[in-house]
């Protein structure tokens, strides 16, 4: 479990505090005073004077730790700065088995302890795992984080832990295996979810899913062993300030082979249990909307299978006819993200969309080209709501980059005896996949997020960890509570 945050009035005597000072800080402020020593103020002085960020005092019996705020030209790049210093935080936290602290901000950044907070609970994130070892499944120290006073109203905190509980249940999903969540046990899991924080699921099964022609899922789930889902996530408050929906559509491949066209690993195939993250998104973000009761009217689609190459696995050659009766020449197997999404964004068109965002683990062309920092993005939506999302994705950190959609590109995806070929040039692969997807997403502005560089790391990374980093939840959320009036 993750620390709760709770507001509180003051800190006791003799409790671990931590202090926010302004920039630049070479004096301890009065209101740090509290019941230190003079050797012990004397102490944090000289560690300020010589320029040090993080300062620590060990009581024995409780500790303070003093952050000094990063001075940097832009509020965004003082928010990041803020939660690393959380990160650098919680090691020393866990390093003392800390179980509770109180932070202060002494600074005149008014969301200075929401962004430490943040980046605290994000760091302190584990997976539980399946490790029957009691030692190793020893949970962390730390249980709550404690704002005082001013810094931070309660529903503010209660907002940052209903978004911090959907970053939280994305990372899960991302994590689990394909033996602990296949396509049936990730809709589960989803709509488990959505009992939890308020939104309803409807997941459709095979038949369904054959009824409505969906050939891109149907496709890719042909090798396997285990039949598909497509579930429809829907939070619908009462008093929703948008009279069209935004629809939310996330890749679910809970794991990728490649299919015939086979993966090498390792370094490919043994990480693609994470090829849901898109999915995962979807679902951490309609429970951070539901959970903090967002007046916005929010749809997820998450189309979901493995792709293997057993049984009557679809081959390179095939011809599939997908939802929206356009055809496809199948030249790689592996290209099966671009297959189930075409299908889901020809499906949203039936909800009349506000805006339909796709988010997927989709092409190793993004990592590629922008690595682990940043994720693609293309679409058809007016400059000005691109320009939202990329400035909501300064403010947490999930960097955007813009790529062109020029009608050039469609060259890349041309099939001699279908309407597109689902494989493009050896160049631009993140471009032509997105090209494929603009013929599907006719008739409403549309964005898609290749994010297959941040949303697995296979090295720790400070507070985005190792493993599933829930990339998508935080920027979707930010974008869409930044489009309510007011």
């Amino acid at each position: 479990m993750s620390p709760a945050l709770a507001h509180a009035a003051a800190a006791p005597a003799h409790s671990t505090q931590v202090f926010i000072l302004p920039p630049g800080t070479a004096a301890l402020p009065e209101a740090a005073t509290g019941d230190l020593s003079a050797e012990a103020q004397q102490y944090v002085t000289a560690a300020l004077a010589d320029d040090q960020k993080l300062v620590h005092l060990n009581h024995f019996s409780h500790h303070h730790y003093f952050v000094v705020l990063a001075d940097k030209p832009a509020p965004a790049q003082v928010a990041e700065a803020l939660r690393r210093s959380g990160h650098t935080l919680h090691g020393l936290l866990k390093t003392e088995k800390t179980t509770e602290i109180f932070l202060h901000n002494l600074s005149a950044t008014p969301d200075a302890a929401l962004r430490l907070a943040e980046g605290l609970v994000l760091s302190a994130y584990q997976f539980e795992g399946y490790k029957t070892d009691e030692k190793s499944r020893k949970a962390a120290a730390l249980t709550k984080i404690s704002v005082v006073g001013d810094a931070a109203t309660g529903d503010a905190l209660a907002e940052l832990d209903g978004l911090l509980q959907g970053v939280r249940l994305a990372r899960d999903l991302v994590n689990a295996p394909l033996n602990k969540l296949n396509a049936a046990q990730l809709a589960e899991r989803m709509a488990a979810a959505g009992d939890e924080a308020g939104y309803t699921t409807d997941i459709l099964d095979l038949a369904k899913i054959e009824a409505l022609r969906m050939g891109g899922l149907l496709a890719v789930n042909l090798g396997s062993p285990e039949p598909p889902t497509f579930s429809i996530l829907e939070w619908k408050p009462a008093g929703a300030q948008n009279a069209r929906p935004y629809v939310l559509v996330g890749k679910g491949v809970v794991f990728d082979t490649g299919g015939l066209s086979l993966k090498p690993t390792p370094g490919a195939m043994d990480l693609m249990k994470c090829d849901m993250a898109g999915g995962a998104a979807v679902a951490g973000t309609l429970f951070a909307l539901a959970k903090n009761h967002v007046p916005l009217h929010v749809i997820g689609l998450v189309p979901a299978t493995d792709n293997r190459p057993g049984g009557l696995a679809y081959a390179p050659g095939d011809v599939l006819t997908l939802h929206s009766g356009l055809t496809v020449e199948v030249k790689n197997t592996d290209a099966e993200g671009r297959l189930l999404l075409a299908d889901a964004l020809s499906f949203a068109r039936k909800y009349d969309p506000e805006l339909v965002i796709d988010l997927a683990t989709l092409t190793g062309a993004a990592v590629r080209a922008l690595g682990t920092e940043a994720s693609a993005v293309l679409g058809t939506a007016e400059t000005a709501t691109m320009q939202r999302l990329t400035e909501a994705g300064h403010a947490v950190h999930e960097r955007l980059v813009e790529f062109p959609l020029w009608d050039e590109y469609a060259d890349h995806i041309k099939s001699d005896i279908a309407d597109l070929s689902n494989l493009g040039k050896g160049e631009a692969g993140h471009i032509s996949a997105a090209k494929f997807l603009e013929r599907f997403a006719e008739g409403y502005p549309w964005i898609h997020l290749d994010i297959a560089g941040p949303a697995y790391l296979t090295a720790a990374e400070s507070y985005r960890g190792k493993g599933g980093t829930g990339t998508g939840v935080r920027l979707l959320y930010e974008f869409l509570t930044s489009r309510l009036p007011g």
